[in-house]
């Protein structure tokens, strides 16, 4: 797996993965109900589970008699602790996090980051029962193709190149459905949806504060510069400017049996 670019050392992390959960958290939740899976009594796997809110909610749902188990490489910004939430430092490529043992298995925002997300995925659904639902939500980034002033359009198109360079693929939700089928999962289905949002938005906020943070690396990448990222922030501060970013993808399917 490469560097996470926005590791939770970073001073901005905590305050950044809280408006992402705002901004998230009712679609992820959303999703997994209209799965009918998540009952009292059952077991769930949130992989990178960031600063744990959908984790959290899952062990409420499962309340009495289940588990929900939230996994992630660093749980330093994990700080909610409730019944029924069990915490676990661990790597998804590195296996399955327990074989066979749960009736959802879910990871938002995590594969664009893994550099074999096919073996990421292939461990999640080992982790799952007979029968048991995988759920993966991740970004496409097409919107930006149309983005507008030009100038948007044109740090877009840098922020690809960066991140591409850094072994992010921010494509990678309109590949889902078909990973999921080479591995023999069925009633494969999914939906995208994308914010609509202008400047002063707490979706302009989130990326405020994201390419603030990673404003060195992008300008020494050399994929975007200065004047491009300045003209990109007006824009997030301006609220007569609206745009759209992501699609994000959810994709879900089932083991057989069960």
């Amino acid at each position: 797996m490469p560097t996470y670019v926005l590791g939770h050392h970073l001073k901005g992390e905590g305050a950044r993965l809280e408006l992402m959960s705002e901004l998230l958290d009712p679609m992820h939740r959303r999703y997994i109900d209209a799965l009918g899976v998540v009952r009292p009594g059952a077991r769930t796997l949130e992989v990178g589970c960031g600063n744990g809110s959908i984790s959290a909610w899952l062990a409420e749902c499962v309340t009495p008699g289940g588990t929900a188990v939230a996994v992630d490489l660093d749980l330093s910004l994990m700080h909610v602790h409730i019944q029924n939430l069990e915490l676990r430092q661990a790597d998804i490529l590195a296996g399955p996090i327990e074989r066979g043992a749960f009736d959802l298995v879910t990871a938002r925002a995590v594969l664009h980051h893994v550099t074999h997300p096919e073996t990421a995925i292939a461990n999640m659904i080992a982790s799952l029962r007979a029968g048991g639902t995988l759920l993966l939500i991740e970004p496409d980034f097409l919107p930006v193709s149309i983005a507008e002033p030009q100038e948007v359009r044109a740090f877009w198109d840098g922020w690809l190149a960066w991140s591409r360079e850094r072994g992010i693929d921010y494509h990678i939700g309109r590949t889902l459905a078909p990973r999921l089928a080479s591995l023999g999962l069925t009633k494969i289905n999914g939906t995208a949806e994308t914010a609509i949002y202008n400047g002063g938005s707490l979706w302009a906020d989130y990326w405020i504060e994201t390419v603030t943070e990673l404003r060195g690396d992008l300008i020494s990448s050399g994929k975007v510069d200065q004047a491009l990222i300045d003209r990109f922030l007006v824009c997030c501060s301006d609220s007569t400017w609206w745009t759209q970013t992501i699609a994000f993808t959810a994709v879900h399917g089932r083991t057989p049996g069960g």
